[in-house]
C-alpha cells in the first residue's frame, strides 16, 4: 500500500489550488432576469412533461388481477409523476427567487442616495 501522507509529492497544495479560482461576481439585474427566464423555461418544460406523463398514465390503467402488481404499479406511477412535479416546483421557485432578487437589486439602485 502506498503512503498517502507523503509530503514529497508534486501535487499542488490546497492553498495554491484555491488561489486559481475566479473571484465571485456580484449579481446584477440583467443576470438575475436572464436566470429567471431560463429557470422559467425549464419550469414550463417540466410542467409540460408532468402533464404528459400524468395523462399517459391515466389513459393506460394497470390490467392485473394480482393486488400486489396493482399496488406496485400505482406506487411507481406516483413516484414518476411526483419527481416530475418536484422538478417543476424547484425550477419555478428558482425563477421566482431570481426575479425577486433582480427587483430588489433594481430598487436598491434606484433608491440609493447620491453621495454629497
Amino acid at each position: 500500500m502506498s503512503d498517502v501522507t507523503n509530503s514529497d509529492s508534486n501535487s499542488p497544495s490546497l492553498k495554491a489550488a484555491g488561489e486559481s479560482l475566479p473571484a465571485k461576481q456580484q449579481p446584477t439585474v440583467l443576470r438575475c432576469f436572464i436566470g429567471s427566464l431560463i429557470a422559467s423555461a425549464f419550469a414550463f418544460g417540466m410542467y409540460s412533461l408532468t402533464m404528459s406523463i400524468a395523462l399517459s398514465f391515466a389513459s393506460k390503467p394497470v390490467h392485473s388481477a394480482n393486488i400486489t402488481v396493482i399496488k406496485i404499479g400505482v406506487a411507481v406511477r406516483t413516484l414518476v409523476v411526483g419527481m416530475a412535479a418536484l422538478g417543476t416546483g424547484v425550477f419555478g421557485i428558482a425563477a421566482l427567487g431570481l426575479l425577486l432578487l433582480g427587483l430588489q437589486i433594481l430598487l436598491q439602485k434606484l433608491l440609493k442616495k447620491p453621495a454629497v
